[in-house]
């Protein structure tokens, strides 16, 4: 049994998916330089506009089940995928009141996200997935899985990460948050861009004439270091492959590489090094992070939209802020490019060595 993307929906600091997609092409970046999230320093961050985590959720969740084929969710799996979960509110909690104990442990953890979506929505059942930045593109790969053994027909993947103080001082403590935007693969790029976003997809197993198909997935775990990547890029490149053989495709096949592409010194050097190796300078390649930053569990499902528009568009999107290319033997366009677009690779790649590749193509 095959799966199929049949609908998505987002927002992230650049709105919808329509706007965010006009974003990417125009080269327009919906980052900003913020002073209220780190004492005395600036950071480059992507800020959405909205009420809450939980109130987003259902805006775009709604937006999603309206447009599908479904009456409801009442047969439906969730798999959501999050990085930081209920941190949020209670992060909220803490700074307003100074204190933990108005602070119930359970609002803390991914489950807070997937208990509140199955009381409003009746889904048949729940799972989260946090694997930092990783999270949704390992729900997406889950969901996969669990259609093709014919486990579930339909499953709603949720990615979801809103923007927490914790996340944006740790990120800086590591010394890899840019202070303006970030400029993945430039040779002057000094760090990522913390960010937000809910990105949902409904992945079933009939195929309808707007399906994009999920053809293959990939992961490993190198466990090479607690932040860093395997400078062999062993990682990387063990889930690109792994997701070549699961959709029985040769590197041949793929025409673009929607990149993790943080604008990391580390992250940057290494997936370049992944995509040379396998691929050469035979495909397109670039990071859409520079549009929205790094939206961190809800990054897979951000990007996997994004490839499912750019099959859908026929048109790679242009790599901004890149001046200075720093590895000359991958092929990363400037300006958009109008092409058929019959396959792409989605990376996400985390903390601890976790990876994740993502097929998205034409159903065949």
């Amino acid at each position: 049994m095959k799966s199929y993307i049949n609908n998505y929906e987002l927002w992230c600091n650049a709105g919808d998916t329509k706007s965010l997609m006009e974003a990417i092409y125009a080269k327009k970046s919906a980052l900003v330089e913020d002073r209220t999230f780190l004492k005395d320093t600036t950071a480059g961050l992507g800020i959405m506009e909205y009420e809450d985590i939980y109130s987003l959720m259902k805006e775009v969740v709604s937006k999603v089940l309206k447009e599908s084929n479904l009456d409801s969710f009442k047969n439906t799996l969730l798999i959501l995928g999050s990085s930081v979960g209920g941190m949020q509110e209670c992060e909220e909690i803490f700074y307003t009141k100074k204190c933990y104990t108005d602070i119930d442990p359970n609002r803390l953890s991914m489950n807070a996200l997937t208990d509140y979506l199955v009381k409003e929505f009746g889904f048949c059942d729940a799972r989260a997935i946090s694997t930092a930045c990783t999270s949704s593109a390992n729900a997406l790969l889950l969901a996969k899985r669990l259609v093709n053994v014919g486990a579930y027909e339909d499953i709603l993947v949720v990615g979801a990460d809103g923007l927490c103080k914790s996340t944006v001082m740790g990120f800086h403590a590591l010394s890899v948050l840019s202070s303006t935007k970030c400029r993945p693969f430039d040779k002057q790029r000094d760090g990522m861009n913390v960010a937000e976003a809910v990105a949902v997809l409904l992945v079933q197993s009939m195929k309808t004439d707007n399906s994009i198909e999920l053809k293959g997935v990939g992961a490993s775990s190198d466990a090479y270091h607690m932040t860093n990547p395997n400078p062999e890029a062993l990682g990387a490149i063990s889930s690109m492959e792994a997701a070549l053989s699961d959709a029985k495709l040769l590197k041949d096949d793929i025409d673009y590489v929607n990149a993790h592409g943080t604008a990391t010194l580390a992250n940057d050097t290494v997936e370049a090094k992944a995509v040379e190796k396998i691929f050469g300078k035979t495909l397109f390649v670039n990071s859409t992070k520079a549009i929205t930053g790094h939206t961190l569990g809800a990054a897979g499902a951000v990007e996997a939209i994004v490839s499912c528009e750019v099959i859908k568009r026929s048109k790679i999107p242009p790599q901004t802020g890149l001046e200075d290319q720093e590895n000359m033997n991958i092929k990363i366009n400037k300006q958009s490019i109008d092409m058929r677009v019959k396959n792409v690779i989605s990376n996400s790649f985390a903390f601890g060595g976790n990876n994740a590749s993502l097929i998205l193509g034409e159903p065949k």
